[in-house]
């Protein structure tokens, strides 16, 4: 079975975006060329990213035309097959590159899917609210969540309320020049 890892950037008082729904938080391109460095690794681990619409439409304006000179997992990332859960879009292109496929139905049932197919693992990046909901199953067997050095003050969290601990197992951290540090966790 594969496993799906969520990819997050929080602020270190733990938002996933500030209180307008803005990511302007973390670290530039130029200025976090380390972490791309180990992500273009991570990349090979994974055969499919998941985003919701919101994080697609933010992605598609970017990635499809990004070059691996200014951005090294550009052509691996824009490889990679895509999966966007929608309700809403129709059709999801990718510049010149292969289209995602729409998921329309109910999340959880096709999610459970993917998850069984064979195959590398599953990414899902940004996309608070479909993390939400599969942390809520808890469909989430990884976390990797980077910690940028800034305080937001308030905004959007990424983790729902609940009424019971989750336990998570700490595997591994890294730090960078940035001030951003990397934590691993399993799902217990």
């Amino acid at each position: 079975m594969r496993k799906i890892i969520l990819e997050e950037w929080l602020s270190l008082d733990g938002f996933a975006a500030d209180k307008n729904n803005a990511l302007d938080f973390f670290p530039s391109t130029e200025a976090n060329k380390f972490s791309d460095e180990d992500q273009l690794k991570f990349l090979e681990s994974v055969d499919l990213i998941l985003l919701g619409r919101k994080t697609y439409e933010l992605f598609v304006d970017f990635w499809p035309q990004a070059t691996i000179d200014k951005e090294i997992i550009a052509d691996k990332l824009n490889l990679l097959p895509k999966v966007i859960v929608s309700q809403t879009l129709k059709d999801a292109p990718w510049g010149k590159w292969k289209k995602a496929e729409v998921l329309s139905g109910d999340l959880i049932p096709e999610i459970k899917k993917l998850k069984a197919q064979n195959g590398k693992d599953i990414v899902l990046w940004g996309s608070i609210s479909i993390a939400r909901a599969l942390i809520q199953e808890n469909l989430i067997d990884e976390y990797h969540i980077q910690i940028c050095p800034t305080v937001l003050g308030e905004g959007k969290k990424l983790f729902p309320t609940s009424d019971q601990y989750t336990n998570l197992k700490l595997v591994e951290v890294r730090n960078y020049p940035t001030g951003v540090v990397f934590l691993k966790y399993e799902n217990k």
